[in-house]
This record gives C-alpha cells, sequence and structure tokens, in this order.
C-alpha cells in the first residue's frame, strides 16, 4: 500500500533544535554529572569576574592557566553574565551549541545535495549523538569545536558541490568557522582545516582553483580573529604563556609508544562506529552496493568524509591518552555521509531494521519511564520530575501511534528515544546530584554572614562547585597539594573534606557542616534502599562530607 505525502519523514530543523533543548535541558543544566574538566572553565569564569580582566585565565589557586584559548573561557563567562553565576549559567550555550550543531547539520547535508529527506535523516542522527548530548552538558571546549567545525564544513560543502562557482558566503563560512574553532582548541582546527583544503584543491572531479580560495577580506578577518588571544597573551605576558599552551596541544598529549598509538587508533576506530549505532547498521547487507553507489555520485564529498575521518582517527591515535569527545569535530560530516547513503539505499522502504531499531530504544525508554515512576514516590519528587515521568509515558503512547500509522517516521522516533533517555535520566539522578555541594556551602556561609576570604583544600571539583555558588563576592582560594597546613594560617575561614580534618589542629577553629553529599562507590546501596527506613543510616554511613572552620 502506498504511503501518504502525510507519512513521509519530513523534519523541521528549528523545532527539532528546540525540541533538543528541552529534553536534554533537564540533565545539562544541573550536576547531574560533572566532568572534571569543567572546573578549568567556570574557575576562570569566576575569576574574570572578581578581578575584571577578561582575557587572562586562572585555576582556582590562582595560578596562571593557558592551555586552551579563549573561546571556551567566553562561553561560561557570557553564561555568568546573563544568567548568574551558577550551574545553569556554566552551561547554557553549551546547550544551545549542541542544538545549533543538529541545525547546521541539517544545512550541512542541504548545501551538499538539495534533498530534504537526506537532510532530515542528518539531523537526527546528530540529535541521537549521544557524545553530542553529553557534551552539551558540558563546559568544555569540544561542543564549541564541533559547532565551529561544521559551520567551516558547510563552506566546504558549497565549495565542493559548486567548485569555482561557489557563492562567496561559502568562503566566509569555510574560513570563519575554522577561525573560530582554532580560538576554541587550536590545533586541530588547522589540521582539519588544511586537509578539507588539499581535498578542494587537489580532488580530480571538482577541483576549486586556489584563486578562488584566496578571498583576502575572508583570509584577513579570519586570521585576525584566529590570532587575536594570541596577540593580546603575548603582549600582556610575553612568550612564556606559548610554552603551556604548545606542551598541552602537542606535547603531553602525544603518544611516542608504538603500541600505544595502534591501541587509541583502533579504539578510536571502534568508537566512531559505535556512536552512530544503530544508523550504521540499517542497510545491512547493501552497505557494499549502497557505498559504490554513493561513490559515482559524489565522489568529491565522499573522499571529504573519509579523509576527515582518518585525520581524526589518527589525531586520536597519536594522543597520550584518548577520549570519544576527541571525535566530535567531524560527527556532523559523518552524520550527513550516513544518511545520504541510507537514503540511496532504500532504507525507508525496508522496514524491518528500522522497526527492531525503534523497538530496541523504545523499551529502554519504557524500562527509564518505570524507573522514574518508582524512585519518584513517596512525596520524594517535585511536580517538575513528576511531569518528566508523564512526558515519557505520552512519548511512549505516540509513539505506537505513529507506529501503525507512518512507519516511515520511525528514524524520527529512534532519535527522539535517544533524548527522552536523557530526560529521563535526570528524572532520576536529580535524587542523587541535588543540591550539589556548593548550594549547601552558600547556605550556611550566608546564614553565618562570612564575608572573608576563604580557603579550601580538598577534592578540587567540589571546590569549583562551590566558588560558583559563592560567586565573585567572595574570593575562595584552593589551597596547595603541598604545605597547605601552612598556607591555611593565611585565612581565617576554611573549608575541609572530611578526611583532612586529623591534620589540623581543629581546637583553634569553630567547626560546622557545611556540606554532605553521596559517596559513588555507595550509590547502587543507597539506590536500593532509597524508599527505606535505612536509607538515612545508610546516607550518613557513605557520604562524602565538607566542614567550614572559622577561627574562634
Amino acid at each position: 500500500m502506498l504511503l501518504s505525502q502525510s507519512s513521509e519523514l519530513k523534519i523541521n530543523p528549528w523545532i527539532l533544535m528546540l525540541a533538543y533543548c528541552v529534553l536534554v535541558g533537564p540533565f545539562a543544566l544541573h550536576f547531574h554529572m560533572h566532568y572534571p574538566d569543567e572546573i578549568y572553565y567556570r574557575d576562570a569564569a569566576v575569576k574574570m569576574l572578581q578581578n575584571g580582566d577578561f582575557l587572562t585565565t586562572y585555576l582556582g589557586s590562582g595560578e596562571l592557566r593557558f592551555k586552551k584559548p579563549i573561546l571556551t573561557y567566553w562561553a561560561v563567562l557570557a553564561g555568568f553574565k546573563f544568567f548568574g553565576v551558577n550551574e545553569f549559567g556554566s552551561r547554557i550555550f553549551f546547550l544551545l551549541s549542541g542544538a545549533a550543531t543538529v541545525g547546521l547539520t541539517f544545512l550541512l547535508a542541504k548545501t551538499l545535495f538539495l534533498n530534504a529527506k537526506i537532510a532530515g535523516l542528518s539531523a537526527l542522527i546528530m540529535a541521537a549523538n549521544p557524545v553530542l548530548i553529553l557534551s552539551s552538558g558540558r563546559s568544555i571546549p569540544d561542543v564549541l569545536l564541533v559547532l565551529t567545525m561544521t559551520t567551516s564544513a558547510v563552506g566546504f560543502a558549497g565549495l565542493l558541490r559548486d567548485g569555482d562557482k561557489a557563492h562567496s558566503k561559502f568562503i566566509w563560512f569555510m574560513y570563519l568557522g575554522l577561525a573560530l574553532a582554532f580560538e576554541v582548541k587550536g590545533l586541530p582546527a588547522v589540521a582539519l582545516g588544511g586537509l578539507g583544503v588539499g581535498v578542494l584543491l587537489f580532488n580530480p572531479w571538482k577541483r576549486v582553483s586556489w584563486k578562488k580560495l584566496l578571498h583576502i577580506p575572508a583570509l584577513a578577518l579570519s586570521l585576525a580573529i584566529a590570532l587575536f588571544w594570541f596577540v593580546a597573551m603575548w603582549k600582556i605576558h610575553g612568550p612564556t604563556y606559548l610554552n603551556s599552551f604548545l606542551e598541552d596541544q602537542v606535547g603531553i598529549r602525544v603518544a611516542s609508544r608504538v603500541l600505544l598509538i595502534f591501541q587509541n587508533g583502533l579504539l578510536a576506530t571502534l568508537l566512531l562506529g559505535l556512536i552512530f549505532i544503530p544508523w550504521i547498521l540499517l542497510n545491512g547487507a547493501k552497505v557494499k552496493s549502497t557505498l559504490h553507489q554513493g561513490w559515482k555520485e559524489n565522489p568529491q564529498f565522499f573522499a571529504f568524509a573519509v579523509v576527515w575521518a582518518i585525520a581524526i582517527i589518527g589525531m586520536g591515535a597519536l594522543t597520550s591518552r584518548f577520549y570519544e569527545r576527541y571525535l566530535l569535530p567531524v560527527a556532523p560530516v559523518i552524520a550527513v555521509w550516513i544518511a545520504w547513503l541510507l537514503v540511496r539505499g532504500g532504507v525507508f522502504d525496508r522496514g524491518k531494521p528500522v522497526k527492531i531499531a525503534t523497538v530496541i530504544f523504545l523499551f529502554v525508554v519504557l524500562i527509564l519511564t518505570c524507573f522514574s515512576l518508582w524512585i519518584n514516590l513517596g512525596g520524594k519528587g517535585m511536580a517538575l520530575l513528576w511531569a518528566q515521568f508523564i512526558i515519557g509515558f505520552l512519548f511512549l503512547i505516540y509513539s505506537g501511534l505513529i507506529w501503525r500509522r507512518s512507519p516511515q517516521k520511525l528514524p524520527k522516533i529512534i532519535a527522539y528515544s535517544f533524548l527522552m533517555i536523557f530526560f529521563l535520566l535526570s528524572s532520576i539522578t536529580y535524587h542523587i546530584s541535588l543540591p550539589h555541594q556548593g548550594q549547601q556551602a552558600r547556605e550556611m556561609i550566608n546564614l553565618e554572614e562570612i564575608d572573608l576570604p576563604i580557603g579550601f583544600y580538598g577534592n578540587l571539583h567540589v571546590g569549583s562547585k562551590i566558588r560558583m555558588s559563592l560567586g565573585p563576592e567572595l574570593n575562595m582560594v584552593d589551597l596547595p597539594r603541598e604545605n597547605w597546613v601552612e598556607k591555611s594560617k593565611e585565612f581565617g575561614v576554611l573549608i575541609l573534606e572530611d578526611k583532612f580534618l586529623s591534620e589540623l589542629d581543629t581546637t583553634k577553629f569553630r567547626t560546622k557542616l557545611v556540606s554532605k553529599n553521596w559517596e559513588s562507590k555507595a550509590i547502587p546501596e543507597l539506590l536500593i534502599a532509597y524508599h527505606s527506613e535505612e536509607f538515612d543510616r545508610l546516607l550518613e554511613a557513605n557520604s562524602k562530607k565538607y566542614y567550614l572552620l572559622s577561627k574562634k
């Protein structure tokens, strides 16, 4: 039976971007998960507000840090300026960058193929990318890097499609995207950009002349943007800052052992495939023929996608320690490549693989919906958490209706199931994560009316949460790992992790419990006992405590 036009897959990128923000937002904008590297950017932004210097970046200890360019710090700073110094402010522009990346992936595919179905499927694949979702809830460079590299990829796409006849706007997209990417993370933008330009200049199918690429206004502005912070740091701090930057970019990150390079390269290759499951499996036995068909139809984009994929795997292999987020800069290009091959392979005409994938992801959503209901029972869940459970339940009903009436829309259900998983997870992890130590410490310090500088010794991630929650009005300094007891004598107020109390003569201080949070190793046991009478006893026995010490 022929499907009606209304049953075809149609994606409005603006609606998908809004849904991305709404469904990922509860997970991203609170500290349900906290990534270690966030402290560098959050602490530096608080210090910027305190000292009014928006170019120089500091650690929580007051030491200078030049390992990354300025744009990520500014994204956190902008969030603090617009939305206050809190977890929402620290992450909002990273969430919006993730949503914008989904929209740019749609634009990238539309530019390459002028095909709404390929563009829509590309955006769905990118919205359902678990690494993008996780990176959207972390105030670190990766989601900004993929946003800026995708901006440049739109420029590359127009040039790959039209060659020397391409509109000049694509030159601007390419160069400005690369310039901003360089201000996010430095040399990876140079490597990927250089390889992309090489494909433009030397592919034999639709070459772009060097005269076309020598667009002086775009090049001049892009170079000014890319080098602005580096020139400013040279003028303010001299050439020594460059040693720290280069050590991070090509020093400690570059592996020298052959076995480690092989292991990282193999891991990068496997993860590049895993982050696109189930999409890479949907063509099944037709994968070989669709690859051949894709190569014949658009060899220049095929080559570009493969070159960037190999490049990111190679860069991952050369790192001293590989993380899945290193693959993110090329994920939108790979998403478009996969969507193109799926559409050309007739995935919408073969329902079985898509139906199997849909069943699996809806089953996961069902489990999380039930768990969300259970953990919020007994009056422990706020109205918003109950709303999340209800939305999960309604989504399952909606998915069932789509299954019956519009099977060609099942890829949409798969993508939204990915987003629903994180949406529902936030209604569960809320009970573990909130209130975090910073919120607890702020309440106590406000109650005590403390306005003196505070020395902190303990887990630096906890210290960063407290520093952010106290805001720029109170100065809290991380004490050094060595001789911290001696350094603590300079402060009239301290915040200490419980295990370090014995190292200090506490008889000279008034001591109060300032925060208490779940120990990660005890989370399974605490969750099982969540609705039992044993919970409070277990929490007391399995919690990490911090104390406020004020000199008598």
